[in-house]
């Protein structure tokens, strides 16, 4: 079903239009969130390993609800929605954990292959490692972006089998057809995001390399200028695809769309200038899917007037799925029947 919520989100009068919200989304200050995590260490099956960042409130209790955070292209733990969501989730009293994907935050040494947007069983690991942690703790999965077709891949896998305690997921714009989304962000009026987020790959590549010398896939004939190329000669082949197209292909979280059953929250916005909207419009077809589309809200902005303590519409929208009771999803119980391989929880 697609909700209109368009009563519910009202962008500021002076942040019209997706470039507005999605530069406010991203550099708008907000108060800080003390860092105070205590860190787990998840060990993958192909030797690689994550970090998770446990902001644990005072007063949580065993069995209460918690969170896995999942962060977008270029992000980490301290990424300012990851820090603001967790936050406020923490007021709340919902435990959350920040991903670090692979090779990122404080795992930056622990990988040697790259994250991706296909990465689920990444997430399948944390949230296993977060069974382990929190047992008998309902928990949901919320991913950004990229982090978001992360959490829908994931969903759309596991159909009916449990993985974890996990009961239900919020995703953030996610580029659920990868390849309508990296067409997109080429068109010349959104290469500006383009730009920027390629030279954050980059930047991040050649940070590990100088970090870790012999880090796979890292000799380009030529810098890459376009994210399709940057996939192309990197993401794609270190990580077993090939090529960008297929890559693409197989990592898109909406050819998965009807196997996801547990209830999932898509919110997105017309003017994204990061991922088309109409790509998202087949998961209205999605019975456990809620697709929440406004009007004007960028990519990972939806920053509106005052409403209660501040202007981040996103935030609070997310805190209220996470927290609801009435949100309906399979009772958690112990380790299911997906395969994320034997998974070691080191803490630090």
């Amino acid at each position: 079903m697609i909700a209109d919520v368009l009563r519910h989100f009202r962008p500021h009068p002076l942040l019209r239009g997706g470039h507005a919200q999605t530069l406010a989304g991203a550099y708008l200050p907000g108060p800080r969130f003390a860092y105070a995590a205590r860190q787990h260490v998840v060990s993958l099956p192909d030797g690689d390993q994550i970090v998770l960042h446990d902001d644990l409130p005072q007063g949580w209790q065993p069995g209460g609800r918690a969170a896995l955070l999942i962060h977008g292209l270029g992000g980490c733990h301290l990424s300012p929605y990851m820090q603001r969501i967790a936050a406020k989730l923490q007021r709340r009293g919902v435990r959350s954990f920040r991903m670090d994907l692979r090779g990122c935050g404080a795992g930056i040494t622990l990988a040697r292959l790259p994250y991706h947007s296909g990465r689920s069983e990444d997430a399948a690991a944390a949230l296993e490692t977060i069974a382990v942690l929190c047992p008998g703790s309902p928990v949901a999965l919320v991913g950004f972006s990229l982090g978001g077709n992360i959490a829908l891949k994931l969903l759309g896998e596991l159909t009916d089998q449990p993985c974890g305690h996990l009961d239900r997921a919020v995703a953030v714009c996610p580029p659920a057809d990868l390849t309508a989304a990296i067409e997109h962000i080429s068109r010349p009026r959104n290469r500006l995001y383009e730009r920027h987020f390629l030279r954050r790959l980059i930047g991040q590549v050649r940070h590990r390399r100088n970090l870790l010398p012999d880090l796979p896939g890292t000799d380009w004939p030529q810098t890459p200028r376009r994210l399709w190329e940057f996939d192309d000669v990197y993401t794609a082949p270190v990580s077993g695809f090939g090529r960008a197209d297929e890559y693409y292909r197989r990592a898109s979280s909406l050819p998965l769309r009807q196997g996801i059953r547990r209830p999932a929250l898509v919110i997105a916005s017309r003017d994204d200038p990061l991922v088309p909207v109409n790509s998202l419009e087949p998961l209205a077809d999605c019975p456990a899917a809620q697709l929440e589309i406004v009007d004007s809200g960028g990519h990972l902005g939806f920053v509106g007037r005052r409403q209660g303590a501040d202007r981040r519409w996103l935030d609070w929208r997310i805190v209220e799925w996470v927290a609801d009771e009435g949100v309906s999803g399979p009772a958690p119980g112990g380790s299911g029947n997906v395969t994320v391989g034997p998974i070691a929880v080191t803490v630090t």
